[in-house]
This record gives structure tokens, sequence and C-alpha cells, in this order.
């Protein structure tokens, strides 16, 4: 069974989380049944954009990198708090170990500024949210930030914005499985 570790910071954006939650669910029960979803955070009770409250399955202090199989980042918003937890050093540092046990990480739009921050993507290719002032975050991290929708740079995707989530969420489960289960999967789901 193929684990996905879907990481959440205060503020996060409900969409692009609950598209990994949704494409790891189809494939669990239409797929080849072989991806599992967990969330997690800095503390028990995560408040989304929006402010709705979700309960995670862990937190971070309790994961051990070695049993999940990738990492999946939504982005937020700074209003609600996006930036204070993201980049927390407990959330940048369970990026890091992800990236030393050379795991899958998958962003979406500012998701991918913690990973600058952390340093996994310094001197490698990279994307997030088409505004100005997020590109120039992410580049001031390292990265070099590249005008596509979504960007893949060794076992780590970033992408731009809430209209790239399915698509980051599928190239996920081709990576964890195979493409052909992958276009199944996006075929039964309507994509």
């Amino acid at each position: 069974m193929k684990k996905v570790l879907l990481l959440l910071s205060e503020g996060f954006e409900v969409f692009e989380a609950s598209v990994f939650i949704d494409v790891m669910g189809w494939n669990l029960v239409e797929g080849d049944g072989s991806t599992e979803l967990f969330t997690c955070g800095l503390r028990k009770e995560i408040k989304s954009s929006f402010n709705q409250r979700f309960i995670v399955d862990y937190v971070i202090d309790d994961i051990d990198p070695d049993t999940f199989d990738a990492l999946a980042i939504p982005g937020g918003f700074e209003i609600y708090g996006f930036y204070k937890d993201a980049y927390n050093e407990k959330f940048l540092d369970l990026i890091r170990n992800f990236k030393k046990k050379n795991k899958i990480i998958a962003s979406i739009c500012v998701g991918a500024l913690p990973l600058g921050k952390s340093g996994v993507l310094k001197n490698r290719k990279g994307t997030t949210y088409n505004r100005t002032i997020r590109r120039e975050a992410l580049q001031g991290f390292g990265v070099q930030v590249i005008n596509q929708p979504i960007v893949v740079d060794d076992n780590m995707i970033t992408s731009w914005n809430p209209s790239t989530a399915v698509n980051v969420a599928l190239l996920l489960l081709e990576l964890l499985t195979t493409k052909e289960n992958a276009a199944k999967v996006r075929q039964l789901m309507g994509f």
C-alpha cells in the first residue's frame, strides 16, 4: 500500500487539499486499490482558509517519513495564517526529511513556498502562484522559477494555482502507481 501524507498548514486552501483526498480515495476504491492518504499538521485541529475547522490524523511530531511514500502540500491564504505554519521549523524539517529520503513531494500553488524556504528546491526548477510577489519569493529561495502551470524537478512537483490541483494529484498518483492506472482514475472521475 502506498501512503500519502497530506501536510496541512493553518489557512490551507480546501479545494487544493481535497483533490489529493479524492484522487487517492478514488484510486483506493476504483483504481488499483494501492493508495491511502493521511492528514497531518502542527496541531490536531487546523483551520482552513475561510475558517472551516479540520481534525488531522497526525501531528507533525508523530510522523516518521519512512512510513510514507509521498508528501502533498496544498497552498493557502496569508490572511488566514498560512505562512505562520508553513514557515514553522517543524513544518520545514518534515519537508527536508521527506526529500532526504527521496520521497515524492507534490505541492499546489503557494505550497511551493515552504519547499523553497526549506531549501529542497534550491538550484532547482519550480513554480508557484502566478502573481509576481509569490514568484519573486520563490526565486528569493534560489529556485529557477519556470512560467508553466506544473513543473517537475527531481521528484518534486510544483504548480501555479487551484486550476492545476486535479492534474497535480493525478500526476502524484501516476508516480506512485502507473500511467495507465492514473488515466483510468482520471477517466472514472470525469477529468
